[in-house]
């Protein structure tokens, strides 16, 4: 079974195998675009197997693979290795905790020419350790958020991991950011001015990489979760 479910006009999201960080298990999840020159984009790689790579396959050439922040990294290599005419572009800062992972550019505030006019992007800055590049996709007015909202569903959570995720805020459709996220930003002000550009894009489609998802109202759930930034930035 591959996983694949559509969820837009030209936009998919690819479910993958649980992934672990320190020990707590997280669930994963690619989200597949085609371009209008009908080239794959694919944002934040899950886990290859011949189900998905054949699903994958099936929508086009696999051209542009997605690393969104430097702790999204696991499959790209095997990624690379699958689809080698596939360019791959990671975060600002994400060879500071990878510098023995290949890629061939890093993402910026600007779209780059092969997605441009479609996929608008923007890196949130500030943070301490974790910088990360949100993207919305245009037609569909999809937003795709990877780490810095997660809205784990609860039916999901083992124990003691729902009431860990809980507590650092990252549980059901109220969660958010985590805690200790929160309190590592650096720059509060400048993050809120990156995520205040992004509310002035127009969508209503929310795709998180860990978490429930929004076919509408998406824009009302990332104002709920980054309220502690918007309300408190000097």
């Amino acid at each position: 079974m591959s996983n694949l479910i559509p969820f837009a006009e030209n936009v998919w999201l690819l479910e993958g195998d649980e992934a672990h960080m320190y020990g707590v298990p997280f669930a994963t999840r690619a989200v597949i675009i085609r371009l209008p020159d009908g080239k794959i984009w694919v944002h934040s790689p899950v886990a290859l197997t011949l189900e998905r790579i054949g699903a994958v396959a099936a929508l086009g050439p696999v051209s542009h693979l997605i690393e969104p922040n430097k702790i999204h990294s696991l499959y790209l290599a095997d990624w690379r290795a699958e689809w080698p005419e596939a360019t791959s572009w990671v975060s600002p800062r994400f060879a500071e905790r990878h510098p023995d992972i290949e890629a061939d550019l890093v993402l910026e505030d600007e779209a780059p020419p092969a997605w441009l006019g479609t996929i608008e992007q923007q890196v949130i800055k500030g943070h301490k350790l974790l910088d990360e590049v949100w993207f919305c996709h245009k037609p569909s007015g999809s937003l795709i958020i990877t780490d810095l909202i997660q809205k784990h569903d609860p039916q999901e959570q083992g124990f003691p991991w729902g009431l860990l995720k809980r507590v650092a805020g990252l549980l059901g459709k109220e969660g958010g950011t985590a805690i200790d996220i929160r309190m590592t930003f650096e720059d509060k002000a400048l993050a809120r001015r990156c995520v205040e550009y992004v509310l002035d894009w127009e969508f209503d489609r929310l795709i998180l990489s860990h978490g429930f998802c929004f076919e509408t109202g998406g824009k009302d759930e990332v104002r709920k979760a980054m309220n502690w930034l918007l309300e408190t930035a000097q």
